[in-house]
């Protein structure tokens, strides 16, 4: 039986792992590829962010739906939900080879609503330049 999630060590090896799976990605990849240069860096800032939204840490500092916007510009406004269903798949898929329990279900059940969230929001950064 696997253990749960319980500290940041716990996350960051999550995001490490998530992150080598999506880089490979025929599907996605290159949109992560092609907008992050610095990895070391953004594996700190997404473990900052997925420990502020599960242990309430408050260390995440940043816009992620601003940032989704403009890797969707940078990329000719062609993010579709089902490049969000690929990235959940592979979250989800993660999660379960690497842990079991109460805090592991809620990363899945959080990052469910957050992909509706930033979908609409890069959804809504598409309408907004059209009428500029």
């Amino acid at each position: 039986m696997q253990d749960d999630l319980k500290e940041r060590a716990d996350i960051k090896k999550l995001v490490v792992s998530f992150y080598s799976k999506v880089r490979k990605n025929e599907e996605i990849g290159y949109f992560f590829n092609n907008t992050i240069y610095n990895w070391e860096e953004h594996f700190e800032k997404l473990t900052d962010f997925w420990e502020s939204n599960l242990f309430f840490t408050g260390s995440f500092h940043g816009n992620p739906a601003l940032a989704h916007v403009k890797v969707d510009q940078t990329h000719k406004n062609s993010i579709t939900e089902y490049h969000f269903g690929i990235w959940l798949n592979l979250w989800f898929q993660t999660i379960d080879e690497l842990f079991q329990g109460e805090m592991a279900e809620r990363l899945k059940h959080n990052a469910r609503k957050m992909s509706t969230h930033l979908f609409l929001r890069i959804y809504q950064g598409r309408q907004s330049s059209k009428s500029n």
